[in-house]
């Protein structure tokens, strides 16, 4: 069994947060994983990826090669499609709904969610206002690993154990309940 994942956003949207919950129930689950980032200019509203590779057999390289993700996790819409290449063709792209718009020649919201639209196993969520009823937008990306969790090797209460333990001191119980409303929206 082998799970390679393209985590994409940009910076302050927890896309390192997803990857280190993913990772720890991997590893919780008895599975191999590897992990690289580039974290670009994430301070200031800039890129961010992460290549999570998850396997029950030994993993000889950190990053995922092109055409060959079976899943893209995308905390910003035109993040997720800029990573596309690295999909492979029976893969999934989830992504939020929800734009940030930090470029001066971002694309027409309506024509990036129609390019998403236009993929065979694409989903768009409302992380945010899944997020809002869960307790606070800030939990946009527990949402997200909700939604993934479907595609995922992953027992939902390994999840929820890991996700538990991140945010031991930051409201667990706020980004468990947006984990579950995330896993439910799909």
């Amino acid at each position: 069994m082998k799970t390679d994942v393209i985590l994409a956003g940009v910076g302050g949207q927890g896309v390192l947060s997803i990857a280190a919950v993913i990772a720890s129930a991997a590893v919780k689950s008895g599975l191999k994983t590897r992990q690289s980032e580039i974290h670009g200019m994430a301070q200031r509203g800039g890129a961010v990826v992460s290549h999570l590779r998850l396997s029950d057999e030994t993993i000889y390289c950190d990053l995922v090669p092109r055409g060959r993700a079976g899943l893209i996790i995308s905390m910003e819409p035109l993040e997720g499609l800029r990573y596309i290449e690295w999909l492979s063709p029976t893969g999934r792209l989830i992504s939020a709904a929800e734009p940030i718009v930090n470029i001066n020649d971002y694309p027409p919201l309506a024509d990036v969610h129609q390019a998403i639209k236009l993929l065979p196993n694409s989903s768009l969520i409302a992380a945010e206002t899944l997020a809002r009823q869960a307790g606070h937008t800030s939990s946009a990306n527990m949402v997200m690993t909700g939604a993934a969790s479907r595609f995922l090797p992953l027992k939902p209460e390994v999840l929820e154990s890991a996700i538990a333990e991140l945010f031991a001191k930051r409201a667990p119980l706020m980004n468990i309940e947006a984990f579950r409303a995330g896993r439910s929206c799909l």
